[in-house]
């Protein structure tokens, strides 16, 4: 977009010199003169740039004088043109160094996008899109999930935050940037992905295969829970999600919500004026949301507009997965609001990004600032710690099991232990949780598929496993231990 604004600029400029010139009379050659002369400047051009690539040592690309730093780029990029062994593809080369130079910066956040991987990274912003739902990063060569988008495919595989991506397919991910993985992991709906999968604590990689979907645009759910108490769940901070906020605030105070808990759990952030504008819905006017500092250490300070009530009772939700936009959001509240958090640290990620367009559709993400906190806190890599830490229970972090590995008698392996411990959070006793597959364990798992009217087969595979993982789902979501906090601590603030 700025290449575009600049060339338009240069155009205009042409144009306007051109005008000046037929006005003045200060450049006026005959048709027959210029053509001439202009045919004499082509083929003398023609006949050097020929000399030199036939006898000339010296290099085709010229490098200006105020820009010698990059005379070593050009002998590179022009011994490897003429002098490699097979032909290269020219756009290939500059296409990496661009990447090389990104990379050098070792910053996870910054990248250089192909115009596909471009089209990709702004679909999760601006429009639905086609995958499995789950926001990736690159963190020391690795690929990490940092949360599962609600109700996405990814959220009913069991994908958690921190799980490692090895693989895509059979495809090693190790040492490819979060753009190049996200053009793997994405496909049509419908279409079938194998995802190998590690789990912090685990040591045995697990095989899931997920089936892509489209990834709804709706980023805000809420609820009422009873007493008075609404829940509104943000997933992302994308285009639209201030206004589905309000619309949704809006219904839920028709239905008679005096105080509010808002869950920012497995949100891994997104649009900084997003967060920003539902900051300052709560946020008393004229107090800082949030702090940009710039490359020499100016800091700028953005301030509440406040188009809402900062009089809401309020308590707000985070965890491990909560991330970018949403710690901002966390941390205006917090300490420009006085809200309390509630739930598990969050993520920690205090640097803000924005993009170059190219002509050719490739981007490039970079990033251009840190944000700090109202207090002057830069959470990067630490995280936000809330005011009141709950966990979840022990089953809501356990690996996931792959359907596509029948588990019976005899059978021993890390997928045991959990399907072991998951029958067991649902009140099936399989008499051990060591991994061992037994008698005992497959009665268990015959009473669980007799309840879920699934063949009584005594086998964990296909449809019974991934029914098991569905009611342990369903089980952490009636038994969310930090939601449970958070409705406890807000009703002491609506008093």
């Amino acid at each position: 977009m700025v290449m575009k604004v600049v060339k338009a600029l240069d155009e205009e400029k042409v144009e306007q010199e051109k005008a000046s010139e037929n006005k003045t009379g200060y450049v006026r050659l005959k048709r027959f003169h210029f053509i001439m002369l202009l045919f004499v400047v082509v083929f003398l051009s023609a006949g050097i740039t020929t000399f030199a690539l036939a006898f000339g040592k010296d290099k085709v690309v010229s490098v200006g004088p105020d820009r010698s730093e990059f005379k070593k780029f050009y002998d590179a990029y022009d011994t490897l043109n003429n002098g490699y062994y097979k032909k290269v593809d020219q756009q290939k080369l500059i296409n990496g160094a661009i990447n090389g130079m990104v990379t050098s910066l070792d910053d996870p956040y910054s990248d250089y996008m192909s115009s596909d991987e471009a089209k990709n990274f702004k679909s999760t912003i601006s429009s639905s899109f086609e995958g499995i739902g789950a926001e990736i990063q690159e963190k020391d060569g690795h690929i990490l999930i940092v949360s599962p988008i609600k109700g996405s495919p990814a959220e009913k595989a069991g994908l958690k935050p921190n799980d490692m991506i090895l693989a895509v397919d059979g495809k090693s991910l190790q040492g490819m940037s979060s753009t190049q993985a996200v053009t793997l992991i994405r496909g049509k709906k419908g279409t079938k992905v194998e995802l190998t999968i590690q789990r912090a604590g685990s040591d045995t990689p697990v095989k899931t295969s997920i089936i892509r979907d489209t990834i709804p645009i709706e980023t805000v759910y809420g609820e009422m829970v009873g007493d008075g108490i609404a829940k509104v769940q943000i997933t992302s901070f994308s285009s639209n999600t201030s206004k589905e906020l309000v619309t949704t605030l809006n219904d839920l105070q028709k239905k008679g919500m005096k105080g509010l808990v808002l869950d920012l759990r497995q949100n891994p952030g997104g649009l900084l004026d997003q967060a920003i504008t539902i900051s300052s819905m709560f946020v008393p006017k004229g107090k800082v949301i949030v702090k940009e500092q710039d490359r020499d250490g100016k800091i700028k300070e953005v301030y509440s507009q406040n188009s809402g009530s900062p009089d809401l009772p309020l308590v707000v939700l985070i965890d491990s997965g909560s991330a970018s936009a949403s710690e901002i959001t966390a941390a205006a509240l917090k300490e420009s609001a006085g809200v309390p958090l509630v739930g598990e640290k969050s993520f920690g990620k205090g640097t803000v990004q924005t993009t170059a367009d190219f002509s050719d559709g490739s981007d490039l993400k970079y990033t251009i600032a840190k944000w700090l906190t109202p207090d002057g806190n830069w959470i990067h890599k630490k995280g936000i710690k809330p005011d009141v830490e709950v966990s979840l229970p022990d089953y809501a972090s356990l690996p996931i099991i792959n359907p596509d590995k029948p588990l019976s008698l005899s059978s021993s392996s890390a997928d045991v232990i959990s399907a072991q411990k998951m029958l067991k959070a649902l009140g099936y006793d399989p008499g051990r949780e060591d991994g061992f597959f037994d008698e005992k364990t497959k009665e268990a798992v015959m009473a669980f598929e007799k309840a879920q009217n699934l063949p009584e087969d005594g086998v964990l595979k296909g449809d019974s496993t991934l029914k098991l993982m569905e009611q342990i789902r369903d089980k952490i979501k009636t038994n969310d231990t930090q939601l449970q906090k958070a409705v406890e601590v807000l009703k002491t603030r609506m008093k």
